[in-house]
């Protein structure tokens, strides 16, 4: 199952009676494509979050040093994070009252790493149509300009796909990007204290530097969708374990919550995403 032309346009919210989010911050989502930073978990919430991911990674030795994806379905540490009311909440205000996660990734970036991720658009690179996906990007440890926060270019998020190319060097998580990112607008630092949370629409252009600092940067993305969306190919549905966080799960296959926690007694389908 094909769809060579899949719906890459922005939706703008129209929500007129929110649980969590202020008229305001729909209309910032809608104007430049994210809202930001809300409040989800308190200190030792977040201590004993990092501890848990600390351990996925170190579990998995050098396979989860830089990047851990998609065990939702899989461990239960991560499907009660990507279930928890009050980051649901806050999605369910911007996608509507059925939200699925059909995707996450533990991204952690050491101190003096010197990888970047080039400019892109998330849904340019997924087989969804159409681009509904919230992304939420919840910070494990305190991300600011100088240990390389997540950056955004505002209001990219209603242009359709924009050009990509090839990227230069070997330091690039990805091997293309968006073209001439900087004249589409000035960057805004995504900087979130630990146990805060971001959310940005899925064709919002995005990226982030090398972690020149003595400061190791890790957050968890979970990827949100109503059940309106659709898989447009069949081979990277595959890839795909959705959970279903909040209402009916429509056409979607969804997983019940798993009764293991050791990342080492499972697998990833491996749907990746880096930021």
């Amino acid at each position: 199952m094909l769809n060579p032309v899949p719906d890459l346009s922005f939706a703008p919210v129209q929500n007129t009676a929110p649980q969590m989010l202020s008229a305001a911050q729909i209309a910032q989502y809608n104007d430049l494509g994210f809202v930001q930073p809300f409040d989800v978990f308190s200190p030792d919430e977040i201590d004993e979050i990092r501890r848990k991911v600390d351990g996925y990674m170190a579990d998995l030795g050098p396979d989860g040093a830089y990047g851990i994806n998609c065990y939702q379905a899989r461990v239960s540490g991560l499907w009660d994070i990507a279930t928890d009311p009050r980051i649901v909440d806050r999605v369910a205000d911007l996608i509507g009252p059925d939200v699925l996660c059909w995707a996450t990734a533990i991204l952690s970036k050491k101190p003096q790493d010197p990888k970047a991720v080039p400019w892109h658009q998330d849904a340019s690179f997924w087989a969804l149509s159409p681009a509904r996906t919230v992304t939420v990007w919840l910070a494990i440890d305190d991300a600011d300009a100088d240990n390389s926060a997540m950056r955004f270019i505002p209001g990219t998020h209603d242009r359709g796909a924009l050009p990509v190319a090839a990227t230069e060097g070997d330091t690039n998580v990805f091997h293309k990007g968006t073209t001439h990112a900087e004249a589409l607008g000035d960057p805004f630092n995504n900087c979130l204290g630990a146990g805060q949370m971001s959310m940005h629409a899925d064709m919002l252009v995005h990226g982030s530097l090398a972690n020149r600092s003595d400061r190791r940067r890790c957050g968890l993305t979970l990827r949100y969708c109503p059940p309106s969306v659709r898989i447009t190919d069949d081979s990277w549905a595959r890839g795909v374990e959705a959970i279903l966080c909040r209402g009916e799960a429509g056409h979607w296959r969804t997983h019940p919550r798993p009764d293991n926690d050791d990342i080492t007694r499972t697998t990833s389908p491996h749907v990746v995403g880096n930021n």
